[in-house]
């Protein structure tokens, strides 16, 4: 198959599923995130204050990234080694089981702490498995050469249902609490279809001399030896760990901007506006030198753009604040998952994306709990602004730290990109 059969990702079938699976996971994974947050807080507020309704934010945000961060080393092993489709169609079975017992404990009244934070869990368990093989099946179902512009759609439609999401969430449950739970029951379902109708792909060869838990760190290891994937997963962790303003918009959203459940909606999907614009953006333009130095630009925007929304208590300025916020976690994201992709070899992707995923959870999940523990000690807007200033100074290190990260030209692994320069004459 070569590139002149298929110009463009999006025209290989199995991709295009893969595509259509993907995002409806992630929508319906972050609508979950803001709905169980939004109803979670809503609880506790109606006998705890607000900095102790702030905590509970806090321990969402636990009771999903422990799971993960327990499993990462057997997660990334099962994707490489078993059929990334059965591992993904498992796991969101049961992220549909847990969204109707949610659905339906909401629409009854049953619903409580315990039960949130039990089904929390079960949430936490299923994304450890669902993530590394998700990521690492997408290079299987194109060719070598569309490779590079596939990873870059995959990676917009990840970062496009993860803010697009919460926005999602927010205006449905809005409407009606236990239906925002069905709304994600339906897109996992879509996903699951999608993971079913994906013909059979190729397994990397694997060294099955070793011990598979020599196997299992194998991914820790090579993100420790490839120090441009160690820099790029590394700044993600601690810059949006840090910087987690969207993990406190039900408490902007009830007690700093008092616009309600609505509002909530709104402010949820003010970054997606920014998303959605910057997406477009690369879908025609995609970004071809400076790459690593744009992407450290892009992330310290996102801290100024957090400090801005932690400061403001006009709404209209808020949703500004988010918008640029968006942009510029999305252009990061683009870039970040490009070369972690890009730079590593198919039959470790499944132990490096389990590591990268448990930085991306560690700076959302894990993200939440320190906004959460943060607002209730110095209050809410207090947090985010600090957390705005961290992302920036996290950057401003990692210039120093990690100079392979602001030297990257292109998204090409130094030896493609060697083996593309025209060849010297021999004398």
């Amino acid at each position: 198959m070569s590139q002149g059969a298929y110009p463009h990702p999006i025209q290989v079938p199995a991709y295009r599923l893969y595509l259509i699976g993907r995002l409806s996971a992630v929508l319906a994974q972050y609508a979950m995130m803001l709905v169980i947050g939004w109803q979670a807080y809503n609880i506790a507020r109606e006998t705890m204050s607000t900095a102790a309704s702030a905590a509970q934010l806090g321990f969402i945000g636990l009771a999903q990234f422990l799971p993960l961060f327990l499993l990462t080393p057997l997660t990334g092993w099962v994707a490489d080694h078993f059929d990334r489709r059965i591992v993904a169609r498992w796991s969101l079975a049961l992220q549909i089981l847990c969204a109707l017992v949610l659905g339906l404990a909401t629409y009854e009244g049953w619903a409580s702490l315990p039960l949130i934070f039990t089904l929390a869990a079960f949430l936490g368990t299923a994304r450890a498995f669902n993530g590394p093989a998700l990521t690492a099946l997408a290079p299987n179902l194109v060719p070598r050469e569309i490779l590079p512009n596939a990873i870059a759609i995959s990676s917009v439609a990840w970062q496009a249902g993860m803010i697009i999401g919460p926005a999602l969430g927010g205006y449905v449950y809005a409407i009606q609490p236990a239906a925002a739970y069905g709304a994600s029951a339906l897109l996992y379902v879509a996903a699951l279809l999608c993971m079913f109708l994906i013909g059979k792909v190729p397994q990397p060869e694997q060294d099955r001399t070793r011990h598979p838990v020599a196997q299992m760190l194998d991914g820790i290891a090579y993100v420790r030896r490839n120090r441009l994937v160690l820099a790029a997963i590394t700044l993600d962790l601690f810059a949006v760990l840090l910087a987690g303003a969207t993990a406190l918009l039900p408490v902007y959203a009830r007690d700093i901007l008092h616009v309600g459940s609505a509002g909530l909606g709104h402010l949820a999907a003010a970054p997606a506006v920014g998303a959605g614009v910057t997406a477009l953006w690369f879908s025609f333009r995609p970004i071809k030198s400076e790459v690593g130095l744009k992407m450290l630009v892009a992330v310290i925007i996102f801290g100024l753009a957090t400090i801005a929304f932690g400061l403001s208590t006009w709404v209209w300025f808020s949703l500004g604040c988010l918008v640029i916020l968006g942009s510029a976690d999305m252009f990061s994201v683009y870039v970040r998952q490009s070369l972690i992709q890009l730079h590593t070899p198919d039959e470790m992707r499944g132990r490096v994306g389990s590591v990268s995923q448990l930085t991306i959870s560690a700076s959302n999940e894990l993200g939440e709990a320190e906004s959460g523990f943060l607002a209730a000690l110095v209050g809410p807007m207090a947090a985010v602004v600090l957390g705005g200033i961290g992302a920036i100074a996290i950057t401003l290190a990692w210039v120093r730290i990690f100079p392979e990260l602001r030297l990257a030209r292109t998204f090409d692994p130094p030896e493609s990109a060697a083996d593309r320069r025209p060849r010297e004459n021999v004398r």
